[in-house]
């Protein structure tokens, strides 16, 4: 378990290099749910999603050493996208290793802050053996997009935010797939507020945390196009860190619809004017669905990332075929 110290140290070791996102009201949720409703617009980070306090926590923890050898990941493209930005800081050279699944838009973006990209395979599994190659052979430092506990506690810092803004905060609705937000997000929570709820968000295909808690050991899933993108991939059968926390911590999983999430995407837009892509919508979409409800308290909802093809977004917010566009 990574506890309440490990993430404030996290947070202050990040501080100077990652933004405190603020958590504004919705007053659109609020009416809807009866509830107060909150957003933590964790989308207004400076790589556009959550990922950028986890790998920053973690390369401002390598040596001179593994610094000047670089660093390597799979993604589904945050990650990716905030590993490069966090090794570019600090002088190094990131390789990520991502499936041919992962959209052009954040595949491009990773390139443009200097990275090199590997397209290997159509899974997080193909695209992770070019990762394990690279560290076995090339020596870089592997750094993962969740399964880490430096990851973790710096995806931490996201929580204490939360409770310090909101300390009667009765339920946190935070997207979930490899685990590390989630895992974070509910250590950091139930250390400061045991009551709060925390519930984990993804979306019904090929939800790899959620078929691995119901099977009560990490197992594969097939991967699938989906508007959450990013909560794609499995979570390792070897699963060490994330697993186990996500097991322990969280009080429920909620699956949502392709449609579900593509209606939340809508609403951010036209309601919230906030652009986020599907991963970060999950939360609205939960509510929007009732699949979420009966909180006697405030509801903190993370909007995780905005890095969504701005094509699709537009198609998306105009109402296009959902489930052809999906695949």
């Amino acid at each position: 378990m990574i506890n309440l110290d490990l993430i404030e140290q996290a947070r202050e070791r990040i501080a100077t290099h990652v933004r405190c996102t603020p958590l504004a009201t919705s007053t659109t949720l609020s009416e809807r749910t009866g509830a107060q409703v909150s957003l933590k617009l964790e989308h207004h980070q400076l790589t556009g999603s959550f990922k950028l306090r986890g790998a920053t926590n973690a390369v401002l923890q390598l040596s001179q050493i593994e610094r000047d050898r670089g660093v390597t990941a799979v993604s589904t493209g945050n990650h990716g996208r905030a590993l490069s930005h966090a090794a570019q800081v600090v002088g190094s050279r990131a390789t990520i290793c991502m499936s041919r699944l992962v959209p052009e838009n954040k595949v491009s973006e990773i390139r443009r802050l200097g990275a090199s990209v590997r397209i290997v395979g159509s899974s997080q599994d193909d695209a992770q053996e070019e990762v394990d190659r690279l560290v076995a052979q090339e020596g870089l430092s592997m750094i993962p997009p969740f399964d880490h506990p430096q990851i973790i506690a710096g995806q931490g810092t996201l929580g204490l935010e939360i409770v310090e803004a909101m300390p009667e905060v009765a339920a946190v609705l935070v997207p979930l797939s490899g685990g590390g937000l989630a895992a974070g997000v509910a250590a950091a929570v139930k250390a400061v507020r045991p009551q709060a709820k925390v519930i984990g968000i993804t979306m019904d295909r090929g939800a790899a945390m959620k078929a691995s808690i119901d099977a009560g050991h990490p197992v594969q899933v097939n991967e699938y196009r989906s508007f959450a993108d990013s909560l794609g991939g499995g979570i390792g059968l070897a699963n060490a860190w994330t697993f186990p926390m996500c097991k322990s911590l969280l009080d429920d999983v909620v699956l949502v619809s392709e449609s579900e999430i593509a209606a939340g995407i809508r609403h951010a837009y036209e309601y919230e004017r906030e652009i986020v892509e599907g991963a970060g919508a999950v939360g609205i979409a939960a509510l929007l669905s009732g699949k979420v409800a009966n909180f006697q308290g405030p509801i903190a909802v993370v909007l995780s990332g905005r890095n969504i093809d701005m094509s699709l977004h537009r198609k998306v917010v105009n109402g296009l075929d959902i489930m052809s566009e999906a695949g």
